[in-house]
């Protein structure tokens, strides 16, 4: 499901953040952090304000993968038949690097502000359903 910005949305699951935390009146520097624990129950509702696609960087064999296709796709029917079987044997060998790349591509993450005022950001989009 894709979420838009100011769309209502719903916690899918239980979520609990733990960490530590500062008291907001030391500097960072200071010793004063301690160990805190926030639970948010599913159902908890808020509205989306960001909505952030992080694309995977493709690798030297991606890159190379798609450059081999194209030329396959475009020009193959043009080539010798021992030039066009080398091109084809040098697609389908980096076929699984492709593979791997299309099912990590696209990452989303949204931020959204809960109507009992917590804010989650950075918070990946399958943890919310529509309201």
């Amino acid at each position: 499901m894709m979420l838009n910005v100011g769309q209502r949305v719903r916690l899918a699951a239980d979520l609990r953040l733990a960490g530590s935390a500062t008291p907001a009146a030391e500097l960072p520097e200071e010793s004063g952090a301690f160990v805190a624990s926030v639970a948010l129950a599913a159902g908890v509702e808020g509205v989306v304000e960001r909505v952030d696609e992080h694309h995977r960087q493709q690798s030297h064999e991606v890159r190379e993968y798609l450059r081999l296709k194209s030329l396959l796709d475009d020009f193959g029917h043009q080539m010798p038949p021992a030039s066009r079987g080398q091109l084809e044997e040098q697609v389908e060998a980096l076929e699984d690097h492709w593979a791997a790349h299309q099912r990590r591509m696209l990452r989303v993450t949204v931020r959204v502000r809960l109507d009992n005022g917590f804010v989650l950001d950075e918070a990946p989009e399958e943890a919310f359903t529509a309201a």
